[in-house]
């Protein structure tokens, strides 16, 4: 009776364990709908298409989730400990006596059997089934299983940090490439510009009323333009490069045909000042570099607990059926047996390596303390500096637009008096120089206001918002 009561709680621990273990299997990170299969779609790349393909197909990023994946499974191996296990047992073995300990086994035996014999050498087979399970381990378990826990959180703040860091290296590639397209168009506007003057030097030459030196001027300016647009051009398919090995685009190529979105007139939200108290106040609670810092340093309290355990003694619970058989490997019911025990350790010495070890972990809990107040630290900065960049880009913003306004109108009218006769071909050719100067400053502050808006984002962990967490 006490044999088939050992085999049905044995069996049925193996089918509560194995159905655990079949409900634990989940997949820890949702993936992005977007990807890079649906550029050739595209005649218009957004900024923010380009972050949602960039999250679904960046590389660094993939493998930082599969990070993730790999702690959640150490969760899991943590929270096993919890259960008992089951193991199956079995041996087979020879055993050949000596001379001397087969004699003196038959002098033995037959004290009681004169007839009796000894098969040497003889063979022995050994079946276990045993279920062990830990009553108590000092917290051991628990304080391992928030050490995974914590590991975790760690491993997903590190993957959001990581597509913090990615989301912003996007937006700096997309706005070179704006600016660098935005110079394009400058240098087209200054070669038709100087291409009409040209045209009309060139007219007046043939009637006798121009001179050589102004049609030689004006195609020197024209060639000028036509190389600093070639200028241009370079940096924005450079641009172009760094953007689709930063979207995950194979050959860091997009495709032929696509083209960025406009760059869009600032709104009053875009050009209203920044409050450093609310901007600081989010990044503290939700920049992913805290949280990942923060983390570690609950994974080294869980450390501390881990060493301080070992003080604790070990209650372990077991129990087994055991059969062995000579000669033979048919078992039969009465070749088995049953164990159940209550097993407890404790380790009275150890040289001091228990203590040794509880010191260790409570200086690496000191020092994970350290690096959190420098990681918050930094990130203060980060947030104090992005919102005066922010402050300063907003002031140059409306400064060269007024800017460039005054310059194309003066441009305007010394070309008139430039037509008229009434101004030299120099103040012309300064006039048109100062125009070219001033719109590349303005294009420059226009996406500069753009990109320090998005590096306030990204300072405060709020370029996160947009993108469904993973």
């Amino acid at each position: 009776m006490r044999t088939f009561m050992a085999y049905a709680i044995i069996v049925c621990l193996t089918l509560f364990v194995s159905t655990v273990e079949s409900l634990a299997e989940t997949d820890p990170v949702v993936a992005e709908t977007f990807d890079v299969a649906m550029l050739p779609q595209l005649e218009v790349l957004d900024l923010e298409t380009a972050q949602r393909i960039a999250l679904a197909s960046s590389p660094s990023l993939m493998a930082a989730a599969e990070r993730v994946r790999q702690a959640s499974e150490r969760v899991r191996q943590a929270e096993a400990a919890y259960w008992p296990t089951l193991d199956a047992e079995g041996s087979a073995s020879r055993v050949d006596l000596s001379n001397s300990a087969e004699e003196a086994q038959l002098d033995q035996l037959r004290l009681f059997d004169p007839n009796a014999s000894v098969d040497n050498p003889e063979d022995y087979y050994r079946a276990s089934l045993v279920a062990r399970w830990i009553v108590f381990d000092g917290f051991r378990r628990h304080f391992n299983n928030a050490l995974a826990t914590y590991g975790e959180d760690a491993s997903q703040a590190a993957l959001l940090e990581s597509r913090r860091l990615l989301l912003s290296s996007v937006a700096d590639s997309y706005y070179i490439a704006q600016l660098a397209r935005k110079n394009i168009a400058i240098a087209d506007a200054d070669e038709a510009f100087n291409q009409r003057q040209l045209e009309e030097a060139k007219a007046r030459y043939r009637v006798g009323t121009g001179s050589l030196s102004d049609m030689l001027n004006f195609e020197i300016l024209v060639n000028a333009a036509r190389s600093s647009r070639n200028d241009f051009q370079r940096e924005y398919q450079l641009a172009l490069v760094g953007l689709a090995a930063l979207m995950g685009v194979p050959d860091a190529v997009l495709p032929p045909g696509i083209d960025l979105a406009s760059l869009e007139r600032e709104t009053e939200k875009e050009m209203a000042p920044p409050d450093p108290v609310v901007h600081l106040d989010y990044a503290l609670k939700n920049r992913p570099d805290i949280q990942q810092s923060e983390s570690v340093l609950n994974q080294t309290e869980a450390g501390v607990g881990i060493a301080r355990s070992q003080f604790y003694p070990t209650m372990q619970l077991a129990g087994s059926v055991d059969g062995e058989r000579a000669n033979s490997a048919r078992f039969g019911g009465d070749d088995f047996g049953n164990t159940v025990g209550l097993y407890l350790t404790y380790r009275l010495y150890s040289g001091g390596e228990r203590r040794a070890q509880l010191a260790e972990s409570r200086f690496q809990q000191k020092e994970a303390a350290e690096n959190l107040a420098a990681v918050k630290i930094q990130a203060s900065a980060d947030v104090q500096e992005a919102v005066t960049n922010v402050k300063t880009a907003q002031y140059e913003l409306e400064l060269q637009r007024r800017n460039a306004a005054l310059v194309l109108e003066n441009r305007d009218l010394v070309e008139k008096e430039y037509q008229a006769g009434q101004a030299s071909l120099v103040r012309l050719n300064e006039a048109q120089r100062d125009l070219n100067q001033a719109q590349s400053r303005l294009a420059l502050a226009r996406v500069g206001l753009r990109q320090t808006l998005k590096n306030l984002d990204a300072s405060t962990g709020r370029i996160l918002a947009p993108f469904a967490a993973p």
